[in-house]
């Protein structure tokens, strides 16, 4: 027969192993509930700010503008974008510059070359030579009628010299065959004739003297 404290016993260790077993489970329960959750609160994304959302939309209206502006050419200046010489014109030193006109901005160009590409656009002149400039990298394309060239007066230099479009080469051979006057060159004077009843009357009151 067992005695009480032997029965005592047995019933707490029962209880013990009850609430050992139950404390398991339901720290299992717990962490399988915790693995989800936490997982669904990694994958969702941050949501974005109001001031971050401001700025996307002011830079989207900055270059909204920018093109507006671009678009806005006054007719002289178009005018001037009709008669610059576009598609590749070669150079002297065997360089070569390429003018395509943007189809999306009318009046505005893409010059480049080896080691440098602008963005231009006309501008007038007293002289009546076509210029072209890039304002914010300081080139400038000058077109006469006989040969271009293309500056960068920030840097001092210049990138390219005698470029000729087909038509261009057709002006210089012709220049070559009737040379223009120089401005330096110096007028010839005008002989002065004297009608020879004047000088008759002249003689005439001399003799009278």
């Amino acid at each position: 027969m067992k005695s009480p404290h032997t029965s005592t016993l047995a019933t707490a260790l029962a209880c013990a192993f009850l609430l050992g077993g139950s404390g398991a489970a339901l720290a299992q329960a717990t962490a399988k509930t915790a693995k989800p959750a936490a997982k669904a609160a990694a994958s969702k994304k941050p949501a974005v700010s109001a001031s971050r959302t401001n700025l996307k939309s002011a830079a989207k209206n900055v270059a909204a503008g920018i093109e507006a502006a671009e678009a806005a050419m006054t007719p002289a200046e178009l005018a001037i974008a009709e008669r610059v010489h576009v598609g590749n014109l070669p150079c002297e030193l065997g360089a070569s510059v390429a003018l395509t006109q943007d189809s999306k901005a009318p009046g505005y160009f893409d010059v480049q070359g080896k080691n440098f590409k602008y963005r231009m656009f006309p501008v007038a002149t007293t002289t009546g030579a076509i210029r072209l400039e890039d304002q914010k990298a300081g080139a400038v394309w000058l077109q006469l009628a006989n040969k271009s060239m293309l500056m960068n007066q920030k840097l001092g230099i210049r990138l390219a010299d005698e470029c000729m479009s087909p038509a261009q080469v057709a002006v210089g051979e012709a220049m070559k065959l009737n040379p223009p006057a120089s401005v330096l060159d110096a007028p010839k004077p005008v002989p002065v004739v004297i009608p020879a009843a004047a000088v008759s009357a002249a003689a005439a009151a001399s003799a009278a003297q």
